[in-house]
């Protein structure tokens, strides 16, 4: 059985995240950064565009770097989308090698279909996309290191904490040219890939344990972003056209990265 020195992760600010496997290069100390505040502005730049629409969706494909007791890092991939149109609807799926989910909030229950498995979870969420990511993460221990690329204050939440800014300068991610930014906190490490022009969306975010051994990450890539009457309208309510079995939400197993043969040490990241 393989046992495993990581827990999934959780919000950048305060939590110990895991991440993807990645080709390093040893940037020397006479790298040229411009003034954090430029960092700063691009970021909150990215948000404020963000929440001025009211529905924008994206596919993604994201990578959960996990480490053994041998110390080999092995990336556990997935891809999927997301569609949210404010204040109140969420659609997201993730499908990998171990896990097959699809996720509906309305605004009122968050449903959870395990397609594997063919079984599905609700839960009363009464709010906004804020709320309900809020929810997910202190309430039901939900691990979304991305999420908070969703919330309509994210240049805030991802500051908190901040000890060092730095602005990178010029990347391109999938032909789209970007400004790079890399933030430390005493936690984490985070880089992101911002859309350079009117339209600032993330294009990549990277998110680096400093407490686990080896620095694992998650990273996330997005791609295929809409706006506007772009995006596919859509019924957010859930709809158990497969005759799904309900069961608790801690219960749907379905919708872990991990297959269950994977355990984790104990004392391992949070």
């Amino acid at each position: 059985m393989l046992k495993l020195s990581t827990k999934p992760p959780h919000s950048t600010g305060s939590r110990i995240v895991t991440g993807s496997l990645a080709l390093f290069f040893v940037v020397g100390s006479s790298l040229t950064v411009a003034d954090e505040n430029d960092a700063k502005q691009l970021l909150k730049a990215m948000a404020d565009y963000l929440d001025a629409q009211q529905a924008y969706s994206f596919d993604y494909d994201s990578t959960l770097d996990v480490v053994t007791h041998d110390n080999q890092i092995l990336g556990i991939a997935s891809s999927g989308e997301v569609t949210l149109t404010r204040p109140n609807n969420l659609y997201a799926t993730r499908m990998g090698g171990f896990a097959n989910v699809e996720m509906n909030f309305d605004g009122k229950t968050l449903s959870v279909l395990g397609k594997n498995a063919n079984k599905y979870a609700q839960v009363e969420i009464d709010g906004d996309t804020d709320t309900l990511i809020d929810q997910l993460k202190n309430v039901y221990q939900v691990p979304m290191p991305a999420a908070d690329l969703l919330l309509t204050n994210a240049s805030e939440v991802l500051l908190e904490n901040v000890t060092d800014i730095k602005d990178l300068g010029s990347g391109v991610i999938g032909g789209v040219e970007c400004n790079s930014l890399a933030f430390r906190t005493d936690e984490v490490d985070w880089q992101i890939w911002i859309a350079q022009g009117d339209t600032p969306y993330p294009c990549r975010y990277i998110i680096t344990s400093k407490q686990v051994e080896n620095g694992p990450q998650y990273s996330v890539q997005t791609r295929n972003w809409k706006t506007g009457d772009a995006v596919v309208a859509r019924d957010y309510s859930f709809k158990n056209s497969t005759d799904a079995t309900l069961v608790e939400l801690d219960k749907l197993s379905d919708a872990n990265d991990l297959p269950e043969n994977f355990t984790h040490r104990k004392g391992a990241a949070e």
